[in-house]
C-alpha cells in the first residue's frame, strides 16, 4: 500500500504536466488550493492574458 501525504492545502503555486495536459495547483485564501487541469493551447492562452492584464 502506497504511503499518503496529509492534505494541508498550503504550498506554493505549482504546475505541472502530466499526460496530455499541465495541471495548475494555485492556493487560495481561506485555505485549500484551486486545482485545474488545461490542455497546451488553453495553457498558452492564459499566458497570453495573464500577460495582457499584467501590462495593462
Amino acid at each position: 500500500m502506497a504511503a499518503q501525504k496529509p492534505r494541508t492545502g498550503d504550498g506554493p503555486m505549482e504546475v505541472t504536466k502530466e499526460g496530455r495536459g499541465m495541471v495548475l495547483r494555485l492556493p487560495v485564501e481561506g485555505g485549500g488550493r484551486l486545482v485545474i487541469e488545461v490542455s497546451p493551447d488553453e495553457a498558452g492562452e492564459l499566458r497570453d492574458i495573464l500577460a495582457a492584464a499584467l501590462e495593462g
